[in-house]
């Protein structure tokens, strides 16, 4: 039995799919975890496919690199330096697993394998992982560790097993995504889990953007006595050797050693939404970003992120006017680029319109212009931009937010254009809120200047998209603080009719904004992949059929 170990948190920002990448990640945080002494270096969920791996599971050549990086590890810590604990994708008996596995002394010592496997939200591990059996502890240098992957930590029965079978200190290794309010469920969890088997508990998160998901790493230890020593930053790489020793009673006890405070939750949203669009981008190698910057609080917003995320020289901006755009919005988006320090192009739409009425004439004649002649203008900026990214290798970025994305108000290759939409999953009552923020805070690390990036006209003047006189998003949607909280219930929360209204909204508005949501369905299965921060984004955690005659 060991007196004393030291045991490493490596909070990382793997690739999935970069087996070769993720391989030297693991060599790079070995190699700083035995410079702090270490005797043991914790890493996440899947480290070396990349987390969530889905399909590429299902591929024998992708196993097979991956245990090949699996050996390559091991063979290292013949060294006689720190034992590694790393996830990977695992294959025995024809039986694939969510594997966590123990390297030392120049070999894989033994594995465990994930015995919860999700299968709600954005999970899908059922359909690609074997679930493994309860497990054992694992005895490294003297310890008796307790692994559990990941949801394993969410049940009590994995604990249990470990307790009873003599763990003396649980280990997590997680692939835990952001969503609000979330850090509090998971130390919750975490606590229950300590306090049901009076052990200590070390949970390490994998931080970084993975299309839809970001995770935000707030690794963390806590003691037998639930005193947490231990807290690692959110949305940021981190590698922290924690001391253990023995108290009287042969217990182990972590020394306090690294302890970031968590973001306030506008702050924490920021942060997400700044991460999952630099890795969106630096993961598929994109050269910048480019958006269109309207003189409004959405492209205003996105702006400010873009910036944030990868700096003014790597994202341009394009204002496109039409006869419909006010002298504001033209000052308001010059304004905004002037405080991102951020290129500022200006293409004038008229020309393009006008060409798409006289083509579209002829065979429009009899009939009044309505919302056809409004998307037009919508869809001659979304060619311009995706004209622009494929002449200049810009990644076109739109601005459209979770109100308008649940109403439908855009418009299918228009303002939907684009590889990535950061707002995707933010409602606009929250671009209010987070636009505010902003203008007074700047994360650490933020590449964006600090103070204001953008003017306060574009945050009090009421939102439009000015494709005809006159108009406003409110007069077509109604309040936005009364259509956010009504889209809150029937997206994040299934709830049907009666239980809205009895929470004290209106039954014609709630199923008006019920039809609206079912029937832009389609719009969204061909919307570009944005950053999830609720507990039910749009994508492959919400699953509606299009042709759907359910009305409530």
């Amino acid at each position: 039995m060991a007196d004393s170990f030291v045991l490493a948190l490596a909070q990382v920002n793997p690739r999935v799919g970069d087996v070769a990448g993720n391989l030297a990640l693991v060599r790079a945080a070995r190699a700083k975890a035995a410079a702090a002494g270490a005797d043991l270096v914790l890493l996440p969920e899947l480290v070396l496919s990349g987390y969530p791996p889905e399909d590429l599971v299902l591929k024998p050549a992708f196993l097979a690199a991956c245990r090949e990086a699996l050996e390559a590890l091991a063979a290292d810590t013949a060294d006689g330096g720190p034992g590694l604990v790393v996830g990977t994708p695992w294959l025995e008996d024809g039986k694939r697993y969510n594997a966590i596995c123990v390297l030392d002394g120049g070999k894989i010592a033994t594995q465990r394998f994930k015995h919860h496997l999700p299968n709600y939200g954005v999970f899908d591990e059922k359909r690609v992982f074997d679930a493994g059996p309860l497990p054992g502890p694992v005895n490294f240098r003297g310890v008796r560790l307790g692994l559990m992957v990941c949801e394993d930590m969410w049940f009590a029965d994995v604990a249990e097993c470990l307790v009873e079978s003599g763990a003396e200190i649980l280990v997590v290794p997680n692939g835990s995504p952001f969503e609000t309010d979330k850090l509090d469920r998971r130390l919750q969890l975490a606590l229950a889990r300590s306090a049901e088997t009076e052990l200590p508990l070390v949970y390490v998160n994998q931080v970084g953007g993975q299309d839809e998901l970001v995770f935000d790493g707030a690794s963390f230890v806590l003691n037998a006595d639930r005193s947490l020593p231990v807290q690692l930053p959110q949305f940021a790489e981190a590698i922290v050797a924690t001391r253990w020793t023995r108290d009287a009673g042969g217990k182990l006890v972590c020394a306090p050693a690294a302890h970031a405070a968590p973001l306030a939750p506008l702050g924490a949203i920021y942060g997400a939404l700044t991460m999952g669009l630099r890795d969106y981008v630096e993961k598929n190698r994109f050269k910048g970003v480019i958006l269109g910057l309207s003189g409004g609080i959405d492209s205003a917003l996105t702006a400010a992120l873009a910036v944030d995320a990868l700096g003014p020289s790597r994202v341009h901006a394009v204002m496109m006017p039409s006869r419909y755009t006010s002298q504001d919005s033209l000052e308001d988006a010059a304004a905004c680029a002037t405080l991102l320090g951020i290129k500022l192009d200006t293409i004038a739409i008229e020309p393009a319109v006008a060409a798409f009425g006289a083509m579209l004439g002829p065979h429009f004649a009899g009939t009044q212009p309505d919302i056809t002649e409004e998307n037009v203008q919508s869809r001659v900026r979304g060619l311009t931009l995706m004209a622009l990214s494929n002449k200049f290798g810009h990644m076109v970025v739109s601005t459209g937010n979770k109100s308008e994305m649940s109403a439908g108000y855009a418009t299918l290759y228009g303002d939907m254009c684009g590889g990535f939409a950061v707002l995707k999953d933010v409602y606009k009552t929250t671009v209010f809120a987070l636009c505010r923020w902003r203008n007074e805070n700047r994360l650490e690390g933020a590449l964006g200047p600090a103070g204001p990036v953008m003017p306060e006209r574009v945050i009090a003047k009421p939102p439009t998209a000015e494709l005809r006189d006159g108009q406003t998003d409110e007069a077509s949607l109604g309040p936005y603080s009364e259509l956010d909280a009504i889209l809150a219930e029937l997206v994040e929360g299934e709830a049907d009719v009666a239980a809205i209204v009895a929470k004290g909204h209106n039954e014609a508005d709630v199923r008006r904004i019920w039809r609206m949501l079912d029937l832009s369905e389609y719009k969204r299965r061909q919307a570009p992949p944005g950053v999830k921060i609720t507990s039910r984004a749009f994508g492959r955690e919400r699953r509606y059929p299009i042709t759907n005659g359910f009305r409530g």
